[in-house]
């Protein structure tokens, strides 16, 4: 049995819904975003607090977009970046309806996405919705240090994206179809730099992304897009000489999720991270992008590094994984 798996009924993404914060508004996908925040806070007391809500806040708004009830919906899968990922457990709690909690770090949206268009095309589930999110503050207190020390940012660091994103995934009818994901590997190449997450996740999509192409017999052409998310400027660069080494170039048609979200890079040093980075890109530019005919065909290939301050405190390398899911309209 290879990595890759087919989806006989090709679920569908009937409707999504974003949220996001100031700064990543400003940038490509501030036009695209449903729900542009002036407060990080979101008028909660903590920045943890505000997280939550923002997953709950793009659950709800994907369901009444895919014209739902809620108590139409069979399954919510959910992951965050947050220990145990309370912000999406929290955020399920108030909704009566069955839940999974994923954690695949910055790679969850896809590794949500392919959970669901499986519960759907075995028929197990209906209406599924997938969420996942992060916040700049509650990140950097939890994988770094907390913002009021005042810390400086190494060069090669990313900028933890504040924001969510939800999809309705349905049997059928109408929207974006998955046909297929490819499952990926824990990669882990020896980086300890807690800061160098382009470095550490770009061997981890190199796999799966060389996975789905060899397994497949496509090849980089047939995709519009290859989306990674989020390897930021480094990360990115990397990933495109390891697939290079490999007989495979995908320099043509590549975009990082990280490496657009931004409005001047430079400003975020290698650009955007978080669960919430692909999420916010891929359901709001990218699924706008590919509703209008724009973009026929994408393969969605979303990292994450699978550390935490336990690991990195006892001095363990970075495990990284991505998933990738084939996205057609």
């Amino acid at each position: 049995m290879g990595q890759t798996i087919y989806f006989r009924s090709q679920p569908r993404i009937a409707a999504v819904s974003t949220i996001a914060g100031k700064k990543e508004c400003e940038g490509i996908i501030g036009r695209y975003v449903e729900t542009a925040l002036e407060d990080d806070m979101f008028g909660e007391s903590t920045f943890e607090k505000a997280e939550c809500k923002m997953l709950s806040h793009v659950i709800d708004g994907a369901i009444v977009n895919g014209g739902k009830k809620r108590e139409e919906i069979d399954l919510i899968v959910s992951g965050d970046l947050l220990n145990q990922i309370i912000s999406a457990s929290f955020a399920a709690r108030d909704y009566s309806v069955p839940f999974l909690g994923v954690y695949g770090a910055c790679s969850t949206m896809a590794e949500s996405l392919a959970v669901a268009a499986a519960f759907a095309d075995g028929g197990f589930a209906h209406n599924i919705v997938v969420a996942t999110g992060s916040h700049f503050a509650s990140a950097e207190r939890q994988y770094r240090y907390p913002l009021e020390l005042g810390t400086t940012r190494p060069p090669q660091a990313q900028w933890t994206v504040t924001g969510a994103g939800a999809a309705l995934v349905t049997e059928g009818g109408d929207g974006v179809r998955i046909t297929s994901a490819t499952l990926g590997k824990v990669v882990d190449y020896g980086i300890t730099d807690v800061n160098n997450m382009g470095a550490a996740m770009a061997p981890a999509a190199a796999d799966t992304i060389l996975a789905h192409f060899r397994e497949t017999g496509l090849e980089p052409s047939h995709y519009d897009l290859i989306v990674t998310g989020d390897l930021g400027a480094l990360g990115s660069r990397i990933l495109k000489d390891l697939t290079w080494e490999k007989g495979l170039d995908i320099s043509n048609n590549h975009v990082d999720c990280g490496e657009i979200i931004y409005k001047v890079i430079e400003d975020e040093f290698q650009g955007g991270s978080g669960a919430g980075c692909s999420a916010v890109v891929l359901n709001s530019y990218l699924y706008s992008k590919m509703m209008t005919g724009g973009i026929r065909r994408i393969l969605f290939a979303a990292t994450g590094a699978l550390l935490s301050t336990v690991s990195s405190g006892q001095g363990e390398s970075i495990p990284c994984i991505a998933h990738a899911v084939v996205l057609e309209r």
